[in-house]
């Protein structure tokens, strides 16, 4: 039997057989009963260990029950095969060797959540405390010194079957979408040539890009469909619009057959609101930017994978009331509106959130038709303008008669060609316009510094921590920089931030990927050519004085052993403050360890109030341990915003 009718037979069996994951223990406490995993750690997880991850994010592990969940077979077997061949042995790397772990043992099955298994799981996923940091030494470890960098390890690693090898090196910061400049193609290349569908679910997991092209012009599909991998090219096409599938699966619309060239189902016209107000949204829907669109879909996917996952937590778990997630967990690597937005997507009852699906649906398609069209017509105008095909576009303003989703539909073709060429050619010139003003305003900036320096202006602010807890040193948290957007590599900062990890965004590129082939136009957002913002005025050093106010008055209210409550009310006076002050800093501030530092601001101005809150509830029940542990979480917290708050303040003095 030839190797494709092998892969054939084997992916028929594993389509046949039942898609639940075997029996196995819990990856974090031990326990014996597991109904859920971890798609992204390669692990199972009983429900209470499972409570801990879910309120983590779906950032940082990506859970689904293995007893209700929908499995696609292929992702089914990378998870069993990635769990039964020490994928747990990367987590806890120095755990299991005795070494940096600094006396942490693991928890058993019989120790409590709070605080016993929450902590060791925010250190083991979260902070990644025990992972094998790479080194110049030991970064070399797989291949005998042959190959030192990382991501041509994991280049030459996806060949094989050993997915425990593949995770450990993306884990220290190994590329899934690395360029080999002599093989001339990437790891997803290489694992769909040599039909390791394992290794392309673990690169597709970490954010591979199934759109990238080796150096032949060829994507993975195409690879994959050469060397007779037909079921491996089948899952990276399905891979390739998880999103817009899985939108479409929720409001209840059969998902597309892409094996015939159909790849977005659209709902019946007959079904969508078209009162006055809902007309006006969905106008404005339309003209939001791609990049902002495409944002928007991404957090519209994971609060439909909270909803999932919710639906399926309140039937199963033992106790659902206490391991319920009722929105999306904060991610500190999005800023605090974003994640704000992402929140309230929990407050829209079932009906407006399957209308919103609908109506970005309906909006991905008329933006895809756009993009398809793009490209001729830009050709045409190519000779009368001074961009190039590779510039993206801005996303078409809708007309009058456009506020009706369905109206294109009444159209002929033709005159939906000539109404989009027209839109093209109208945001063609305001491009050029927009250049012009992004050289003068770059201009106006590059004076003002040289004026500034001439003026020899010094800023000095004094951030006083000292009333907050003299006797605990400062501690800066190392924050993973992940993607904010699919636009966004990731990147490290310079100090503070560990040197591995560097691709740990999970699905986010995945996510964006799915999303056709948008990336072309990208809309308004990025950063370069816009002015600095420089926040040296006298408004700035209130408001950090003001952040330093709220926390001492935090910290005096924890210091009244007979005060029973208010802790939430200080924490969300700081959270105030401290949104006032990062206010004054764009999404995109050049500046890497301000970035940081806003950063953690964000992350510990949600955790506060999480812990305020666990504090009240702990002194209300009499918990003398519980009232103990919770007031040194928030102690910890109010630390690490004063030490970020200082950073800001020494950044300009």
């Amino acid at each position: 039997m030839c190797f494709a009718n092998k892969e054939s037979a084997f992916f028929n069996r594993m389509s046949r057989s039942k898609s639940r994951l075997p029996t196995d223990i819990c990856g974090d406490c031990g326990n014996s009963d597991t109904s859920w995993a971890s798609v992204n750690r390669g692990i199972l997880l009983c429900n209470q260990c499972c409570s801990v991850h879910r309120s983590l994010g779906r950032h940082i592990s990506i859970i689904k029950s293995t007893r209700q969940g929908d499995w696609n077979p292929s992702v089914l077997n990378f998870v069993n095969s990635l769990n039964s061949h020490g994928a747990n042995s990367v987590w806890e790397h120095t755990l299991l060797d005795n070494k940096g772990s600094k006396g942490i043992k693991k928890p058993s099955s019989k120790d409590p959540i709070l605080p016993t298994k929450q902590d060791f799981i925010r250190a083991k996923h979260l902070n990644l405390s025990f992972v094998l940091k790479a080194s110049n030494d030991d970064a070399q470890f797989c291949f005998g010194g042959i190959e030192k960098d990382l991501s041509k390890q994991l280049h030459a690693s996806v060949r094989s079957s050993n997915l425990e090898t593949s995770l450990r090196l993306i884990v220290q910061g190994a590329d899934p979408n690395y360029f080999h400049e002599e093989k001339r193609s990437t790891p997803l290349h290489v694992a769909a040539k040599f039909g390791q569908a394992s290794q392309v679910e673990l690169l597709l997991v970490y954010g591979a890009n199934t759109n990238a092209v080796d150096g032949s012009g060829l994507t993975a599909v195409e690879v994959a469909k050469i060397n007779n991998h037909n079921l491996i090219a089948e899952r990276l096409i399905e891979a390739t619009y998880e999103v817009t599938d899985r939108l479409t699966e929720f409001i209840g619309i059969k998902k597309p057959d892409h094996s015939s060239g159909k790849h977005l189902n659209v709902p019946d016209p007959s079904q969508l609101n078209i009162s006055e107000p809902v007309k006006i949204a969905r106008g404005k829907l339309q003209l939001i930017p791609n990049k902002i669109f495409e944002e928007l879909v991404m957090d519209i996917y994971d609060e439909v994978d909270r909803r999932e996952n919710e639906a399926i937590w309140s039937t199963s778990a033992l106790q659902p009331d206490s391991g319920c997630v009722p929105f999306l967990p904060s991610n500190p690597y999005l800023s605090a509106i974003r994640n704000q937005g992402r929140q309230k997507l929990a407050r829209l009852n079932h009906d407006e959130f399957q209308a919103l699906i609908m109506d970005v649906l309906v909006d991905a398609r008329r933006r895809q038709n756009i993009a398809d069209l793009a490209p001729c017509l830009l050709s045409q105008n190519h000779r009368d303008s001074n961009l190039s095909d590779d510039e993206p576009l801005y996303d078409a303003v809708a007309s009058d008669d456009e506020s009706t989703p369905f109206a294109e539909q009444s159209r002929s073709s033709g005159n939906e060609v000539e109404l989009l060429r027209k839109e093209l050619e109208q945001k063609i010139f305001e491009i050029k316009k927009l250049k012009t003003t992004v050289q003068k305003l770059s201009n106006e900036n590059s004076e003002l510094k040289l004026k500034v320096e001439n003026d020899g202006n010094e800023f000095s602010t004094t951030l006083r921590i000292d009333s907050l807890d003299s006797s605990e040193p400062e501690t800066t948290t190392p924050l993973l920089r992940r993607p904010v957007s699919m636009y966004e590599t990731p990147t490290f900062g310079q100090s503070a931030l560990p040197t591995f990890g560097r691709n740990m965004s999970i699905d986010n590129n995945r996510i964006a990927n799915s999303m056709y082939q948008m990336a072309s136009t990208s809309g308004s957002g990025s950063m370069s050519g816009s002015r600095e913002i420089s926040p040296i005025t006298d408004d700035f050093h209130a408001r950090t004085e003001a952040v330093t106010k709220r926390l001492k008055e935090l910290i005096l209210a924890m210091q009244d052993e007979n005060r029973k409550d208010g802790f939430v009310a200080c924490a969300e006076k700081v959270r105030s403050a401290v949104l006032e002050l990062t206010g004054m800093f764009p999404p995109q501030y050049p500046n890497e360890s301000i970035k940081n530092a806003i950063k953690q601001l964000n992350l510990y101005i949600g955790l506060i109030q999480r812990e305020c809150e666990n504090l009240e509830k702990s002194i209300a029940n009499e918990d003398a341990p519980a009232k103990e542990a919770f007031r040194q979480q928030v102690r910890d917290c109010a630390l690490n915003i004063a030490s970020a708050t200082k950073t800001l303040v020494l950044q300009f003095q």
